[in-house]
């Protein structure tokens, strides 16, 4: 059977894995430990509080510091039946593209990285081979989160990795960090022809919101002047407002889900203090005028770390030669790499598939995408091999 042949077996078997974010994604990282044990790996298989998902974190060869490691999530979003022309979990092969919910991103690298690991441990020597299948990505990289502690706990440090978001096989060395906020608001309910009696949530969730806003400015000037980034600054979305029950009551609960998109750490934590103090001096003392109980609480739905352009990064540069990439470029959406980076790694995404089908309707991947990643994938033997 030719390489292609069994990636396309494998992420056959991946995608009827219904592993969206909302369910149990168990059953696969089962499969895939079954696969990495036969190609004479030890896996550790690490469970979240809920024991009902599962990182898998998986070694060939020494337990030497350094080494290589192959990163890649198994959560995919959710895929309506409606709106495909086509099973989302069952793969569909047509016209040179392989069709199914989490094709591209990401079970195309992670089949591809099962399907080489027993070719890539008959080179394994002195440096290790490593891989990491995570859950939760697509709401908040939780699972990334978890398994870096546990890395870092025991001191477990691979020298570079690759993770294998879809990239079209460019070599991506830096994007914007990623980070998640409800921010909710308790009021005073109360008659719509009495509002100086209540306190109005939705209206306390508006004023929030306009203040948000009103740090887009300043984020403009704080951009870096050799900020690479498409825009340059970093960005505030503003998701969804929430609150209110009819016209003529005061609205006693609101809720606002927002995001930022930072280009350095320093923005976040501007962004953060800033409403941190608007909130603590400005609204809160107003609202609490008319009822102790108002409450403004932030939930941080996740907090993850961009991955910062380095001038000097062995997993850019080798990945670049495997490759044959001429440099390296960033990309606007986010992915696990900044945490990995943060345990002291050189690190760079690529991967097949292109990003314009992540999320979508009939979400698919080219096959020869999954064949430029094999290549890529074998030329790592001879780094292995030294």
């Amino acid at each position: 059977m030719s390489r292609i042949t069994e990636t396309v077996d494998h992420l056959r078997e991946l995608i009827a894995f219904p592993t969206v974010s909302s369910t149990s994604n168990l059953a696969m990282i089962d499969k895939l430990a079954e696969r990495l044990e036969a190609a004479g790996a030890r896996v550790e298989i690490q469970r979240d509080p809920t024991s009902n998902k599962a990182n898998l974190f998986a070694t060939i060869g020494p337990e030497n510091p350094g080494g290589i490691l192959l990163s890649g999530h198994t959560d995919v979003v959710p895929a309506p039946a409606e709106d495909w022309t086509s099973d989302p979990f069952e793969l569909t092969e047509r016209d040179g593209r392989l069709y199914g919910r989490g094709s591209c991103d990401m079970k195309g690298f992670i089949a591809a990285a099962v399907t080489m690991a027993p070719v890539l441990a008959a080179s394994v020597r002195n440096r290790p081979l490593h891989f990491a299948f995570t859950y939760d990505e697509e709401v908040g990289c939780l699972g990334a989160q978890a398994l870096a502690e546990a890395l870092a706990a025991r001191d477990i440090r691979p020298g570079i990795a690759i993770i294998g978001e879809p990239t079209n096989m460019r070599v991506i060395e830096g994007h914007k960090g990623c980070c998640e906020y409800t921010t909710r608001f308790e009021g005073l309910a109360g008659h719509g022809s009495e509002p100086d009696k209540g306190v109005n949530a939705v209206e306390y969730a508006v004023r929030y919101l306009s203040r948000l806003l009103d740090l887009r400015a300043p984020l403009r000037h704080r951009a870096p002047k050799a900020s690479r980034f498409d825009p340059p600054w970093t960005t505030i979305n503003p998701g969804s407002l929430h609150g209110g029950v009819a016209h003529n009551v005061i609205a006693d609960r609101a809720e606002v889900q927002w995001e930022m998109r930072p280009v350095q750490a320093s923005d976040g934590a501007f962004v953060r203090e800033e409403m941190r103090r608007y909130v603590e001096e400005h609204l809160l003392p107003e609202m609490q005028a008319v009822s102790g109980a108002a409450r403004i609480v932030t939930e941080v739905v996740g907090e993850v770390a961009g991955l910062e352009p380095a001038d000097e990064n062995s997993a850019r540069d080798i990945v670049q030669e495997l490759t044959g990439a001429n440099g390296a470029d960033l990309v606007a959406f986010g992915t696990e790499a900044g945490i990995f980076q943060s345990l002291g790694m050189d690190v760079v995404v690529c991967g097949p598939g292109s990003i314009e089908q992540a999320h979508k309707p009939d979400e698919f991947l080219a096959l020869d995408q999954l064949s430029q990643c094999l290549d890529m994938l074998e030329g790592l033997g001879g780094r292995l091999a030294t």
